[in-house]
């Protein structure tokens, strides 16, 4: 899609690299104007490759709009200055991405969680509670049209054991802010929703899966490209049966074959509900 008038305009956090960079990248590709926020400014300044200016310039070279904001999501007043540069420049917010994220080095390592760094717990901060500022900041600019996404980016974690306590708590919170999150946007027509990604192919899995060839061999071949998610991303927006899904996670793979979409050289990447579990039910009870 050509940018026009009705081109999306997007917020996705943590867009330097992983999983933020190519939802962005995705989004830019369908023509939206893209915020991209992160701490990365200089390459080199991080262990792993990426900055929100190089997104923004890949943005723009495949006929999206990037935007770079420099952005600690830790800092409420950062996050305040965010949306309000969105506001004064664009006049609106389309869709927010909440994926910026804190994962800490031990995080996949071995061992019970108090044999872990205490940092760990910082996924708290720069995970769930800065996705609930992100989406508070948000939330209004969306009612206000009459039309909106506020998505959370989220994993097989949320129900399954996976990487610890901090790492399973941080996902199912965001999963059930999507969930309640959506009963107050409902009646503004603004959705929420949760979407668990598989193994994502990422410059830090694969920094993991060259140290662990073993454990990983089986599923790496099939493994999702950050992209895949903003695909699925971009085509839930568009879709006239969004208000439908409001309030639910979906799993990318499983959403992915309800609109026909493939990842890189035709990959179609699997769902893990069978082996990992899928979304607990949520009692339909409102209590205000």
């Amino acid at each position: 899609m050509k940018q026009s008038e009705q081109a999306i305009v997007a917020v996705v956090t943590g867009g330097s690299r992983g999983a933020g960079k190519g939802i962005a990248l995705a989004l830019g590709a369908a023509g939206a104007t893209v915020y991209v926020t992160g701490r990365t400014e200089q390459e080199g300044s991080a262990p792993l490759p990426g900055t929100i200016h190089a997104t923004a310039r890949e943005i723009d070279a495949l006929g999206g709009r990037g935007i770079a904001v420099a952005c600690d999501h830790r800092d409420d007043a950062q996050v305040a200055r965010l949306f309000a540069q969105v506001r004064e420049e664009s006049g609106r917010i389309d869709i927010l991405v909440n994926n910026a994220t804190f994962l800490h080095d031990a995080l996949i390592m071995p061992g019970p969680f108090w044999q872990k760094p205490l940092e760990m717990t910082g996924i708290l901060d720069v995970g769930l509670r800065s996705g609930y500022v992100a989406s508070w900041h948000a939330a209004p600019m969306m009612a206000a049209r009459g039309r909106g996404m506020i998505v959370f980016t989220s994993s097989f974690g949320a129900n399954c054991y996976m990487h610890g306590p901090a790492y399973g708590a941080q996902k199912a919170g965001i999963d059930k802010f999507a969930h309640d999150m959506a009963v107050d946007l409902r009646p503004h027509g603004v959705a929420a929703v949760s979407v668990w990604m598989g193994p994502l192919r990422t410059a830090r899995t694969q920094r993991v899966w060259a140290q662990h060839p073993d454990k990983y061999a089986s599923f790496s071949p099939v493994a999702e490209t950050p992209e895949f998610t903003g695909k699925v991303i971009e085509a839930l927006y568009r879709d006239p049966g969004l208000m439908e899904k409001s309030g639910q996670v979906l799993i990318a793979a499983e959403a992915a074959l309800g609109y026909g979409i493939v990842d890189a050289e035709g990959v179609q990447p699997p769902s893990y509900r069978e082996v990992l579990g899928g979304p607990p039910p949520v009692h339909p009870a409102i209590v205000e």
